[in-house]
C-alpha cells in the first residue's frame, strides 16, 4: 500500500473514532468481485501490412471495494478504499501480444505476461450537505470530458481529487483535478497524453453542470484541459419522450470543441491524430458532433445514429498508453474510453473528414420469461476520412459488434454472470506509419464470467 493511501486510512480512522462509528460503518458497503476473462484478438491477413501475431490469454481479476458512509455532524467523512490483483492463467508468450497495443496483461522481460499484478487505492471524501469532495487515488470519473476505461479485466483509476454539489435543485455541478492515471493492465501511476504523446502531463481539470430542465429535458456543458496537450469544449442535451406505457423515444445529442494547450505539437507532446490526417501536424484541433435516436417499446430498443469528426484534425481524448515508464517494457498501460458510441469494440471512428452511421438493436429477454438474459446488435460504417494529403477520399472502415449476457436471478448461482461478446473490423483507410500502411483488419472475442459477493 502507497504512504498516501496509508495516510488517508489513519486519518479517517482516527476521525471516525473521535466523532463515532455511527453512519462510518453503519452506512458501509463492503464487495469482492471476480472477473475471469478470456481475450482473443485475431488479426487478419491484409495486403501491404506484416500481420502481427495474434493474441489469446485468459486472465482472473479479483476487485475488493468498501464504501464508507459518513461520520455524523455538519461536515461527514468517510473513506472509500480500492484493492485489485490480476492472476495471469494462460496464454504463452506467442500469444501475449506485442507492444503498448497489449492493454489486457503487463509483460514480462523475456515478453511473456507476468505471472500477476496488483494495485491499492483510497479516497478520503467530505460531505456538507449535498455537496461531495473526495481527494485520492482510486478515482474512477464517468463524465462527457473523461471516462474511466473497465473494458478489460480490472478498471483504470485517476488520481487527484473532484468536487460534486447538488445543493441547486436540478443542478449537478461538477468540478475537479487529475495529477496521473493508472490503466486498466498495471500497478503503476502515469502521467496523461494523447495518443501519440510520450511525455506525460500531470494536470488535467474540469469544470461542468447537468441541468435538469424538465423530468424529460438535461442539458450538460463542460470544460476540460490537459496541460500541454489539449483544450475541450462539451455540450450535450438528452431528452425522453415518454409515448406510452412502455414505449419511448430518447433524443442525444453531443458536441465536442477541442484545441491545442501548451507544448502540444513540439517533441513528446505530439498528437497523433489518430493516424489520420491533421492540419497542423501533430496538433489538437478538432470539432465533432454525433446525434443518436432510441426507440424503446417494451423489451426493444432500435438505436440509429450519425457523427461528423471536422475536417482539421482527429477527435481527440485522453490516453497514457505511451507515456515512457523507464522500465523499458509495456507494463500494461494504456486503453481509454470517450463519450461517444463510436468508441466501439475495436474502432474508433475518430479520423478527421470521417463521418459514421451508426446502428444498434438490443432485446432484454425479460419479455418472454428469460430474466436475466440480453443481446445486442451493432453496426458502425465510416466513410469520407481525410488523407494523409488532405483530400476527401473513398477511404472507409465498418465494424460489427455483437454482445450477449446472462445473469442467473436465483439459485446457488445467484448473481453469476456471463457475457460473450464478439466484434469484426475492416478497413481500407491507409495510417500515417509508413512500416504499417494500413490499419488490420482484426476479429476479437471476449469472454467474462462475473460474480460480485456483498458482505453483509
Amino acid at each position: 500500500m502507497k504512504k498516501s493511501t496509508l495516510a488517508l486510512a489513519v486519518s479517517v480512522s482516527v476521525l471516525a473514532t473521535q466523532a463515532g462509528a455511527a453512519g462510518f460503518f453503519d452506512d458501509s458497503k463492503a464487495t469482492v468481485s471476480s472477473r475471469t476473462m478470456y481475450f482473443e484478438n485475431d488479426n487478419r491477413e491484409q495486403f501491404g501490412t506484416a500481420k502481427a501475431s495474434d493474441q489469446r490469454e485468459t486472465a482472473e481479476g479479483l476487485l475488493f471495494n468498501f464504501i464508507s458512509g459518513y461520520t455524523p455532524g455538519t461536515v461527514g467523512f468517510g473513506l472509500d478504499v480500492q484493492s485489485m490483483v490480476g492472476i495471469h492463467l494462460g496464454g504463452g508468450i506467442t500469444h501475449h501480444g506485442t507492444g503498448t497495443s497489449n492493454t489486457f496483461f503487463p509483460t514480462d522481460t523475456d515478453g511473456s505476461s507476468v505471472d500477476s499484478w496488483s494495485r491499492t487505492g483510497a479516497n478520503l471524501k467530505a460531505k456538507v450537505s449535498k455537496t461531495e469532495v473526495k481527494v485520492g487515488t482510486a478515482l474512477q470519473p464517468n463524465l462527457p470530458i473523461l471516462v474511466a476505461n473497465d473494458g478489460r479485466l480490472l478498471p483504470q483509476t485517476f488520481q487527484g481529487g473532484t468536487i460534486q454539489s447538488k445543493d441547486l435543485d436540478n443542478f449537478t455541478f461538477n468540478a475537479g483535478k487529475f495529477t496521473q492515471a493508472a490503466s486498466r493492465a498495471s500497478s503503476n501511476y502515469a502521467g496523461m497524453a494523447t495518443a501519440g504523446g510520450t511525455k506525460g502531463s500531470n494536470s488535467f481539470m474540469f469544470a461542468g453542470v447537468d441541468y435538469k430542465a424538465t423530468k424529460d429535458l438535461t442539458l450538460q456543458a463542460y470544460h476540460s484541459e490537459l496541460e500541454d496537450y489539449y483544450k475541450q469544449n462539451f455540450f450535450g442535451l438528452v431528452h425522453i419522450l415518454p409515448i406510452a406505457d412502455d414505449q419511448s423515444f430518447k433524443t442525444d445529442l453531443r458536441y465536442f470543441d477541442s484545441s491545442s494547450d501548451g507544448k502540444n505539437g513540439e517533441t513528446g507532446y505530439l498528437f497523433n491524430n489518430n493516424g489520420g490526417y491533421a492540419k497542423h501536424v501533430g496538433e489538437v484541433d478538432n470539432k465533432t458532433w454525433t446525434a443518436m435516436f432510441t426507440y424503446t417499446l417494451g423489451g426493444h430498443a432500435l438505436m440509429l445514429g450519425h457523427q461528423d469528426v471536422g475536417d482539421d484534425g482527429g477527435f481527440v481524448w485522453m490516453s497514457n498508453g505511451n507515456v515512457a515508464d523507464g522500465r523499458g517494457r509495456p507494463d500494461g498501460e494504456g486503453g481509454s474510453s470517450f463519450y461517444l458510441f463510436t468508441d466501439s469494440m475495436i474502432n474508433q471512428f475518430a479520423r478527421a473528414g470521417e463521418t459514421t452511421n451508426f446502428g444498434q438493436y438490443s432485446y432484454d429477454f425479460a419479455r418472454l420469461g428469460v430474466p436475466g438474459l440480453k443481446a445486442a446488435f451493432a453496426y458502425l460504417k465510416g466513410s469520407n476520412i481525410k488523407s494523409q494529403r488532405g483530400n476527401l477520399g473513398d477511404s472507409s472502415e465498418w465494424e460489427r459488434d455483437m454482445r450477449i449476457d446472462y445473469v442467473f436471478q436465483e439459485g446457488p448461482l445467484k448473481g453469476f454472470g456471463a457475457t460473450l461478446r464478439r466484434a469484426n473490423y475492416r478497413g481500407d483507410f491507409s495510417g500515417t506509419n509508413a512500416q504499417n500502411s494500413h490499419i488490420a483488419d482484426q476479429d476479437q472475442t471476449r469472454l467474462i464470467f462475473n460474480y460480485t459477493y456483498a458482505f453483509k
